[in-house]
């Protein structure tokens, strides 16, 4: 992408927006900041935050007419908060010992016609920026009508401070002059700027009738205004300030030569954040046991409690992906940026691009649609084609898959008996993951699509490709559409009915004009009868985050669910807005224990049962301990008294039972007879080794070939004192190192391990 995409792309994360009350603050106050400062009794930390946004935080804040109340997000949860009462509350603790550094001083002197609160405003914005202020007055006080408030409010000390403060900052008062000296046209020929004060009762002056709203600037160069309307109907201090501020900044600009009008459009519009509140208890204002006096230090700390703290982060409380990076998606979009634009050196953001699930949730959730999943998986291939994605970090992934569309487990067939050869109306592709984990699951789903759709259903098994896209290599998804296609074409275009989730999703991304179906859909619409369940116990139901767009799929699970007489709850994050398990985007490669959180907490959200149709699903949820059911166990029961507590299948048994599951087809189908596979090599494994085995993703035919490979060349070690052997195999980009040793019957393993250098042989 480049600088626009990511300017857009940034643009579309709203979660640095600032907060309704914020946004209708005209000078932009940060309600939020100060509310949880004031929380925590830290009357120093918001004192500051009083500072930074106010000119004359010691006056402002304790009679601000506060129109951020109005737009506060807790005036749909209770009252709104207090947040004008909460500004005078630190106002009257801290502001006697609040400093102001002066800055560096700078060419540009400005003369102030007035002494009410939008000039003194204009003073301080300009003299905080370094520039000699003078502020001219026909009145004898300073103030204007900050007179008229009450001293319970408004103590004259506190507006005597103030003014101090703007003297000892260089700021130069001249009171009591005649009409002479206030004239502005004069005044400019000895001042680089003159601001003319409309808000003062004793300004013997008037502002001009033409000037911009926007700038505050008159059409005579160099002439600007400020405390415009405010003398009919209720006099707004904040709105005072805010006209202050916007003449003291087009007089800064005005000083530099530079536009008055750059970057100033839209100021004051609402914010786009989103904050939701299901759930959050309605709570009234806090009352003041002294109104007079205002709110004290402990009402002030439990009324401030009440804010929401407005932000959004709704991908990142539903994540732990986006979590786990302790950031937020436009953070991300600059990191992953930044990544591809390095030329040489390392690219940190890889593990962080390779481990987005790619499941969509964070889009759904987002009010601006943002495409984190998008995102990721486009700086997965542009890495890919600079060569610039490690081989390893999906290697294993696209091994497996390069297994399942092996010789040893691919099948291809018509509807075995159908008049034309190698033809069939419907192509039941069940996918590699389903075979691997349920092989009986698949026999027995297809038995049942052959009695639907007598002589019409044909089968593949092979993988849709999916891991390759995931991992970014466009070049091996479209070989394996390529096979699916030909296959597809030469059978007259069947129907395609998949049982995976994701194989549906890929099917229709790769074969663009090919009608793909889930099985669970034809189940669904079947006239077949299923076992009842026995238990009523309840189940929750688990969606696949790859049925996220699928309401059909996700309404025909329920609906067989329904028919087996099963009780179904639902989680809070299902249907469109369901989580995903850790196996989507590869992420258990590039993240294990990551994957392993996301699946944990998967699991929490229910004590009940879990149940899916989705075979990696039901793995990677049984791996975090949690019993699960695949639809499939409940539509075809097998053996298996209690199959929600079965584990989940090894990496060696997928391919067992992948390539078992070829033969098995082959022969109780279509009546071929495959060739077994001879005895081989027996192995034996204590369990602490089948879990190492498992936990380094060394798979047993792995362990197998290394020794073939050490028995048949003699390449190996021996140990002096247990007489054991090491040898190691590299037949395609890992190195395996196995420790074994004879067995009556076969072999003993004791250890393995591998790694991803290449060996080269030399003397010995």
């Amino acid at each position: 992408m480049d600088q626009q995409e990511l300017r857009d792309l940034e643009a579309r994360c709203i979660q640095e927006e600032p907060p309704r009350c914020q946004a209708a603050c005209p000078i932009g106050l940060d309600a939020r900041t100060l509310c949880a400062a004031v929380a925590a009794g830290d009357t120093s930390r918001a004192w500051a935050v009083l500072l930074r946004h106010m000119p004359l935080p010691g006056v402002l804040a304790r009679i601000c007419d506060h129109p951020c109340e109005s737009q506060c997000l807790r005036n749909q949860a209770g009252d709104p908060i207090r947040i004008g009462a909460l500004e005078r509350a630190v106002a009257g603790v801290a502001a006697t010992r609040a400093r102001v550094l002066p800055m560096p001083k700078r060419a540009g002197k400005t003369a102030v016609l007035g002494s009410g609160l939008a000039c003194l405003a204009v003073a301080w914005d300009l003299c905080a920026k370094g520039f000699a202020v003078t502020l001219l007055t026909g009145a004898k006080t300073l103030g204007g009508r900050l007179g008229e408030y009450p001293e319970s409010l408004l103590p004259r000390a506190a507006v005597t401070a103030e003014i101090e403060r703007l003297a000892s900052l260089g700021v130069t008062f001249e009171t009591g002059l005649d009409r002479g000296r206030l004239d502005p046209k004069r005044l400019l020929a000895s001042f680089d700027a003159v601001c003319l004060g409309g808000d003062d009762p004793a300004s013997s002056h008037l502002p001009p009738e033409a000037f911009d709203p926007e700038t505050m600037a008159a059409s005579e160069p160099g002439l600007f205004c400020c405390g415009i309307g405010m003398g009919g109907g209720a006099y707004s201090p904040i709105g005072a300030v805010a006209q202050g501020r916007k003449a003291a900044l087009s007089i800064d600009r005005f000083l530099q030569k530079v536009s008055l009008t750059a970057g100033r459009a839209g100021q004051g519009r609402a914010t786009r954040l989103y904050t939701n509140i299901e759930g959050v208890a309605a709570l009234p204002a806090l009352a003041m046991a002294d109104p007079e006096a205002g709110y004290s230090s402990a009402e002030a700390a439990a009324e401030a409690a009440r804010c929401l703290q407005c932000q959004c982060l709704e991908c990142v409380k539903a994540c732990p992906f986006l979590e786990h990076y302790k950031a937020y998606p436009k953070i991300y979009a600059r990191q992953i940026y930044n990544n591809a634009a390095i030329v040489k050196g390392q690219h940190t953001a890889n593990v962080l691009i390779n481990s987005c699930m790619l499941c969509g949730l964070c889009t759904e959730l987002c009010p601006e649609d943002f495409p984190m999943a998008a995102t990721c998986l486009d700086a997965r291939r542009d890495l890919v084609a600079k060569g610039k994605m490690p081989p390893s970090a999906h290697e294993f992934a696209l091994m497996d898959m390069e297994f399942a569309q092996s010789e040893a487990c691919f099948l291809a067939r018509g509807a075995p008996l159908s008049p034309g050869e190698g033809k069939c109306r419907r192509l039941f592709f069940p996918g590699c993951q389903l075979s691997a984990t349920k092989p009986e699951a698949v026999t027995a789903a297809y038995a049942a699509l052959r009695e639907i759709f007598p002589g019409e259903a044909g089968i593949m098994l092979s993988c849709c490709g999916a891991p390759a896209r995931w991992a970014g290599r466009e070049d091996l998804f479209d070989a394996s559409m390529a096979r699916l296609r030909s296959f597809w074409e030469d059978s007259g275009r069947p129907e395609i009915i998949a049982a995976c989730p994701a194989c549906l999703n890929m099917v229709e991304a790769g074969l663009p004009g090919a009608k793909a179906t889930s099985l669970w859909e034809v189940l669904d619409h079947s006239d077949l009868s299923f076992p009842k369940r026995s238990s009523e116990a309840a189940l929750a139901v688990h969606d696949p985050c790859t049925v996220r767009e699928r309401t059909q799929v996700r309404e025909s699970a329920r609906r067989l669910l329904s028919r087996l007489g099963a009780s179904c709850e639902e989680l809070r994050f299902s249907g469109k807005r369901t989580k995903c398990c850790g196996f989507g985007g590869l992420l258990s490669e590039a993240d294990p224990d990551l994957a392993a959180t996301v699946g944990s907490r998967r699991a929490a959200e229910s004590r009940a049962d879990f149940v899916t149709y989705c075979a990696m699903c039901r793995d990677r949820l049984a791996k975090s301990g949690k019993r699960v059911l695949h639809l499939a166990d409940l539509l075809f029961p097998g053996p298996d008294l209690d199959p929600a507590a079965l584990p989940p299948v090894g990496v060696s048994r997928r391919r067992e039972n992948r390539a078992r599951l070829k033969r098995t087809v082959l022969r109780e189908i279509f009546g071929q007879s495959p060739p077994e596979p001879g005895a081989g090599l027996i192995l034996h494994l204590a369990p602490e080794v089948a879990a190492v085995l498992e936990k380094r993703r060394i798979l047993e035919d792995d362990v197998r070939a290394v020794i073939a490979h050490a028995e048949s060349s003699g390449k190996k070690f021996r140990h002096r004192q247990t007489g054991r052997f090491l040898a190691c195999h590299g037949p395609a980009n890992a190195t395996f190192w196995v420790e074994y040793s004879p067995a009556d019957d076969g072999f003993a393993v004791h250890n393995a391990y591998a790694h991803r250098m290449a060996l080269k042989e030399g003397r010995s």
